[in-house]
């Protein structure tokens, strides 16, 4: 009883003070827009550990964040490793191939309209395709290893940042395309200082839909086969172990990681479309 009114009690309090900086003054500075989401977390925080302690809930249900955070800095070499074989080879690797062939694919489906025709209606019913049943394909096509997750990466993030750059690619007015062609513009030349940096808005819309994909996309791919570290397999095995502090440890770190590369993404957008209205 004594957490629950604890939680109670911290709640309120850290609401009321997450409100009165919300609607200050300086609401709208730098310090505050930080602090303001770094509070609220820390409030659901406190309330999850309150309340799995009151509530005398099981590990294995949900253990509470301090077990998790224990757990966390227990075992970092372990999640390290599963880092790196989930989210630098297999993640980012296939990131880097789909977003760059989809890149080079839109440039192509905007100089031909055939492609626009043919590969725009095919590529919107690959992506409904669900993961679960091409990841186990894919696995068998390229192995255990890395190189599948990247596989089943590249499927994930081709379609989205394909249809989100030929969008982009679309965005000027024939006015603006009218004019480069009077001043005697070739295709390449008006794509470059016309087409693409009015696109680029779009294209880092794709990118950031791609970043949460990827991660993902390895994650599940894991699940189907993996060698003996992943976070995918991590978390299938731990499960299994009924490692229940073990699989939100993998879960944190997933989390992290994601979130760091979307925010690193987001943060070059800011610098290269600093014009757009978005972004000011």
């Amino acid at each position: 009883m004594m957490y629950l009114i604890a939680a109670v009690v911290i709640w309120l309090g850290l609401w009321a003070l997450n409100a009165k900086l919300a609607n200050g003054p300086n609401s709208d500075g730098r310090m505050i827009s930080l602090a303001v989401p770094v509070i609220f977390g820390l409030t659901l925080l406190i309330l999850w550990e309150l309340a799995v302690r009151g509530l005398e809930v099981p590990l294995v249900i949900l253990p509470p964040p301090s077990l998790i955070a224990q757990t966390f800095a227990s075992q970092l070499p372990i999640l390290w490793a599963d880092f790196v074989q989930t989210f630098i080879k297999g993640a980012l690797s296939g990131y880097v191939i789909g977003c760059a062939a989809a890149f080079i694919t839109a440039i192509l489906v905007d100089r031909y309209r055939i492609l626009k025709l043919g590969l725009l209606p095919v590529g919107n019913f690959m992506a409904a395709l669900p993961i679960v049943g091409t990841a186990p394909i894919l696995v068998m096509w390229f192995g255990f290893d890395w190189h599948s997750k990247a596989a089943v990466v590249v499927v994930m993030v081709f379609f989205p940042m394909l249809v989100n750059t030929v969008a982009g690619l679309s965005e000027t007015t024939s006015m603006q395309r009218d004019l480069m062609r009077t001043y005697g513009s070739s295709y390449m030349q008006g794509l470059v200082k016309l087409r693409l940096p009015a696109a680029m808005p779009f294209i880092f819309n794709g990118l950031k839909i791609s970043s949460t994909l990827a991660l993902v996309g390895a994650i599940v791919a894991e699940f189907f086969g993996s060698p003996t570290l992943g976070m995918g397999f991590r978390i299938s095995t731990s499960v299994g172990q009924l490692a229940l502090d073990m699989v939100w440890a993998e879960i944190v770190s997933a989390a992290l990681a994601g979130s760091l590369f979307y925010g690193i993404i987001a943060a070059i957008e800011k610098r290269v479309t600093f014009w757009h209205p978005s972004q000011r």
